[in-house]
């Protein structure tokens, strides 16, 4: 296939044929602005592609690369990244589809038990029929390198890759995030992609979201964008401490960190007091703002401070004043662009945070408060035209700090995440498993009954105990413990990033109910039951009695 053309032609049918290459060459013969003309002839068929997808057409297929391809600065191991990519096999529930087929791309083989698990949840398809229709491609990478680049280093991979789509005309390349790496990747196959254009990609940075901000009209906190150096953090704090005076902390964030793991607080305390106290800590007020932003609290433990300023300096940040109240809560606002240019409001969250300052996102729970639900949909409303209007394609999400002032919440956007995050595969999966909608209007998410729904979920159950347990242990708890998702009551838990469990003592899961109590509840329940099941597995085992060994043997 050539994707030189606006439409892709059929994919080689030998996997050891080398990959397709544009123009007679490789993508190395290729600059950004070529790069960048052939992926927009190539995106220009995915409107169609989406009118036609869940037709029932059997040529109909989708590519899902769960790549990775985010920049962190302390090192993941391999296992986790595996576990990672299996995240996204929730997306195993659009099997439901009778006609579709899909390929799942991971960097090392999935247990055939886990695939076994999600497609024993589907609704009303017989899970061989789905599993014929499922081709898993694995690399037998379990390096740390984003999967992208280890599928880009091997044409013959993709050739494969290629060779399962029965019609690149009616499939799409679905990535966990869109970096050049997935365009390039999309390139390679032939096929669009369902993701924003890799040159929108400083709408989603930290300096990108506070823009995007301030144009949409929507309430942000004070602060200053686009700093690289330790004086551009001082001059930055310097001039929040003298419009905001009584702001206790000021945070920096890489432009590019996730989940939290790119943010610092710099402590400003009495920074006044200090500064007049000529033995304490400089004399001046610059030398004092200047200690603490050389002191600032990493909220990802494992970085150095040093590496931390020197990717400051390499890709820049931001720093803005720490929300802080009597009540302080994290909300989300889901939100899609469809490829018929359709801005569509999917979810809230009540996200979940922890680590050393409270900015590390651990899970969430659906939907957000009532209170304040509607209020964010609002503001999330508001910046997703602007995004739409620029051109961003696929899903984002908008995070929120809400503070609550006697009986009213203020909300404060601080983020735009332009991928699928953490609360993207729990809200489908509850939306796969029941059919059900959310009313943004009311805050509510309804099933095709009537009946409300709810979730809770985490992608940081996490105990040294769970290393005592393996994949089918899980299952076998499930089983017993009646924690299986219950179709008949559209309740129960459906777990993810299973793999890890042994070698990360951690995993996933989603507790679903029909209030959030009774979620709450089946999340208690089934975190329980695991933990208990996992230290029973640690308990010592007797050593055989030496005598018995010895008639054993005579």
């Amino acid at each position: 296939m050539n994707p030189t053309t606006p439409t892709p032609t059929p994919a080689p049918a030998d996997p050891t044929t080398p990959a397709p290459t544009a123009a007679g060459g490789g993508l190395d013969d290729l600059d950004e602005a070529a790069r960048g003309r052939l992926f927009d002839d190539l995106q220009q068929v995915l409107p169609e592609v989406w009118r036609s997808f869940g037709q029932g057409d059997p040529r109909e297929s989708v590519v899902v690369v769960p790549s990775m391809s985010v920049d962190h600065l302390a090192p993941s191991a391999g296992a986790m990244n595996q576990a990672m990519e299996e995240r996204f096999l929730f997306l195993l529930l659009l099997l439901r589809q009778p006609c579709l087929r899909m390929v799942y791309v991971t960097s090392m083989p999935i247990s055939e038990h886990i695939i076994e698990y999600y497609l024993s949840l589907l609704p009303g398809v017989i899970p061989s029929h789905a599993r014929a229709r499922l081709d898993l491609v694995s690399v037998g990478d379990s390096s740390p390198r984003p999967l992208t680049d280890k599928l880009l280093a091997r044409p013959r991979v993709l050739s494969r890759i290629a060779s399962l789509v029965p019609d690149p005309a009616r499939s799409h390349l679905i990535p966990y995030t869109s970096t050049t790496r997935e365009r390039d990747l999309a390139l390679m196959l032939g096929i669009p992609m369902y993701a924003a254009d890799p040159r929108l990609y400083p709408l989603g940075t930290k300096t990108g979201c506070r823009r995007v901000f301030a144009e949409a009209g929507v309430d942000h906190p004070f602060g200053a964008e686009d700093v690289h150096s330790v004086d551009d953090v001082v001059d930055a704090v310097l001039e929040l401490h003298a419009s905001r005076p009584d702001a206790q902390w000021a945070m920096v964030k890489l432009d590019e960190g996730v989940s939290g793991s790119g943010n610092a607080l710099v402590d400003l305390t009495d920074v006044d007091a200090a500064a007049a106290d000529p033995g304490d800590e400089g004399g001046s007020l610059r030398a004092v703002v200047t200690d603490r932003v050389l002191g600032m609290q990493l909220e990802d433990e494992r970085i150095e401070t040093g590496a931390y300023l020197g990717r400051l300096d390499e890709r820049g940040g931001i720093v803005e004043e720490r929300i802080v109240g009597d009540e302080v809560r994290s909300p989300s606002v889901q939100l899609r662009v469809t490829p018929l240019g359709k801005l569509e409001i999917l979810s809230t969250h009540d996200q979940v945070l922890g680590g050393p300052t409270g900015q590390m996102y651990l899970g969430a729970r659906f939907p957000a408060d009532p209170a304040y639900a509607t209020t964010i949909t609002r503001e999330a409303e508001k910046v997703g035209r602007v995004l739409a209007d620029k051109g961003v394609l696929g899903r984002f999400a908008l995070d929120f700090v809400v503070v609550r002032h006697g009986e009213r919440w203020q909300t404060h956007a601080i983020e735009i995440n332009l991928r699928r995050g953490g609360t993207t595969h729990p809200f489908l999966t509850l939306q796969f498993l029941t059919d059900g909608t959310y009313v943004h209007e009311e805050g509510r998410f309804v099933t095709p009954s009537g009946a409300e729904r709810h979730l809770v979920a985490t992608d940081h159950l996490q105990d040294t105990s769970l290393r005592g347990l393996g994949v089918d242990d899980l299952f076998d708890l499930v089983a017993r413990a009646g924690l299986h998702f219950d179709q008949s009551r559209q309740a129960g838990v459906v777990f993810h990033m299973i793999s890890s469990i042994t070698e990360c003592g951690r995993v996933g899961m989603t507790a679903i109910g029909d209030t959030p109590d009774s979620a709450q509840d089946v999340f208690d329940r089934a975190e329980s039951a695991l933990l208990t099941e996992a230290r029973a597995s640690l308990v010592p085992l007797p050593v055989p009695h030496r005598g018995r060994l010895g008639e054993g043997l005579r």
